[in-house]
């Protein structure tokens, strides 16, 4: 399976203590990166996220966010603590007797730091149920991976299969062009009314057709394109493998340009290049 840096997931979650929802996204990366914005109450569980991720991805800046929500109107259980009241009303009480009016009110009295208190969540319920969550917006982000991936596969496989078309027609028409190429070295000598001795002649044609023999070249592109199905069909983390066959790609490309002695060829280097470029470009969103 080949995977996209190039992905998105949201899934929300909702219980009795409010809701959660989780965004994942990610765009490419040489190397894998995190990046987390969470509540302070899940600062916590970051280490365990970043471990997670690296688990199941190799590249991608990835960016992962919590928004959490709590139900305020969820039945809470209020504390008293008798023993500190007691004391806060002896201590009015002092202040009372000693000739200062204090007009306490127990609402006064209930509202002292500790003195009440309501019952507090269960965090590690909720930790619970906030990874659950976690877990299914992380394979649904990967299912959407995959999915990208397998579009980014598609249209690499059909420019693979365009210049293996281009190397065909290079291959059909390099006789022709040697016989054309023959032909106009010998037209520019009568020209030049320069006689060759035959075997003279066929030296020259001999040198010339060494330095416009481009069969190296297409055998190395074709090599090429079947190592790259080859990864392709492997699949996993290939991005780096894939962007290597890109540079041995262009080298094969520029050499055929280079010895081009006819517009075809020179078009058919041409549409190579372009063909390369797009799957290099398609190729930087590979995991």
């Amino acid at each position: 399976m080949i995977y996209s840096m190039t992905a998105f997931a949201r899934v929300e979650t909702k219980k009795e203590w409010g809701s959660a929802v989780w965004e994942i996204r990610s765009v490419n990366q040489r190397f894998l990166e995190t990046y987390f914005r969470l509540p302070e109450q899940f600062r916590s569980l970051e280490p365990v996220l970043r471990e997670r991720f690296r688990k199941k991805l190799a590249r991608g800046k990835v960016e992962c966010a919590l928004r959490f929500t709590a139900n305020d109107a969820a039945v809470t259980t209020l504390s008293l603590n008798e023993a500190l009241a007691k004391q806060v009303l002896q201590a009015a009480d002092w202040v009372q007797a000693h000739g200062q009016s204090t007009g306490v009110n127990p609402l006064d009295v209930l509202r002292w730091p500790g003195v009440i208190a309501a019952e507090e969540a269960d965090m590690d319920t909720i930790h619970g149920d906030v990874m659950a969550a976690f877990d299914q917006a992380l394979n649904d982000f990967i299912s959407a991976r995959a999915t990208e991936g397998e579009a980014l596969k598609g249209m690499i496989t059909q420019r693979l299969d365009a210049i293996e078309i281009e190397a065909e027609k290079v291959t059909a028409r390099m006789p022709e062009i040697m016989v054309w190429q023959r032909e106009k070295v010998q037209a520019r000598f009568e020209e030049a009314k320069i006689e060759l001795d035959a075997g003279r002649f066929e030296q020259e044609m001999i040198m010339l057709a060494q330095k416009v023999d481009v069969a190296e070249e297409l055998d190395r592109l074709n090599a090429h394109v079947i190592e790259t199905r080859n990864i392709l069909k492997k699949g996993g983390a290939v991005g780096r493998r894939l962007d290597f066959m890109m540079q041995e790609f262009n080298r094969e490309s520029n050499t055929l340009g280079s010895k081009s002695i006819n517009t075809d060829i020179t078009q058919s280097a041409v549409e190579l290049k372009v063909l390369i470029e797009q799957m290099r470009e398609q190729i930087q969103n590979i995991e």
